[in-house]
């Protein structure tokens, strides 16, 4: 590249005066480009394209390893797809060795004494209720406490059900997170947070009415509150019932109308 230097401008002020190391004389045209670039207090480059990204390999390696998308991470982190699959060989790896030993872990025996896996026991559920085993799918990612979540999808005539599992590698320990999870393996539900009694803001409600009696005096009457009547299920009320406030027992579906759906009403067979 030849090193040029300025040495005057024309006498109509539209073009500078530039010398090369060889004596050689040059004009270059005074643009508004090249105006606006000259003024301005600091001259910025152009950024490339790597400049832009502002996502680390472990940055990327964490998030592949968390369970986000290739897709995901490349979109947030302004990345070309193919690089984060050039560093994604390690992790999917990684996942799938933690699905491996979770599919392995020895759940129970038989009554042949025959040692059952996870896997095995998951499959034995789903099976005989039509789940077509080749299309349930398996994934795992790990969680912030280093535990890994297990999470198995399968086809049930709703679309598709899912069951979940927290998998401790170094215990060797899987626990159902959800009731699916629990299901399949023979579990108890995992228990739910309870929630907090409702409290009525209006002080004239039932459920206030200890509040009340402290604020009366001793000598003053009492007022009666009505107490609200309870509700009396019956499993096939009859009109006078239903007068009396008699409602019918609501239907409880089964466990399996949950987990593969509701069944379709069948149709009578033709004699």
């Amino acid at each position: 590249m030849t090193e040029l230097r300025l040495t005057g401008k024309s006498d109509d002020g539209s073009h500078l005066s530039l010398v090369d190391n060889q004596g050689g004389e040059f004009s270059l045209r005074i643009s508004d480009t090249l105006r606006a670039t000259v003024n301005q207090q600091r001259l910025t480059s152009v950024p490339s394209v790597d400049a832009t990204e502002t996502m680390s390999v472990k940055e990327i390696q964490r998030r592949l390893r968390a369970g986000e998308s290739m897709e995901q991470v490349a979109r947030e982190g302004h990345l070309t797809l193919e690089k984060v699959e050039r560093f994604s060989g390690p992790i999917l790896q990684e996942r799938e060795y933690i699905l491996d030993r979770a599919r392995e872990l020895v759940m129970r025996k038989d009554v042949h004494r025959i040692e059952m896996t996870f896997a095995d026991v998951a499959i034995a559920k789903l099976a005989p209720r039509g789940v077509d085993i080749d299309q349930i799918f398996w994934n795992t990612w790990r969680l912030p406490d280093s535990t890994w979540h297990i999470e198995l999808s399968y086809p049930n005539r709703d679309g598709n059900g899912v069951a979940t599992w927290n998998f401790d590698l170094a215990r060797r320990a899987l626990d159902a997170s959800d009731a699916n999870g629990a299901w399949l393996i023979d579990e108890d539900a995992p228990a739910q947070p309870v929630s907090s009694g409702i409290i009525h803001s209006e002080p004239t409600h039932p459920s206030r009415i200890a509040e009340i009696l402290e604020t009366l005096p001793v000598e003053a009457p009492v007022e009666k509150i009505e107490t609200p009547r309870l509700a009396v299920i019956r499993e096939t009320p009859t009109p006078a019932d239903s007068q009396d406030g008699i409602t019918a027992r609501a239907k409880v579906p089964s466990w399996d109308e949950i987990m593969f759906g509701h069944k379709t009403q069948e149709e009578p067979e033709e004699n």
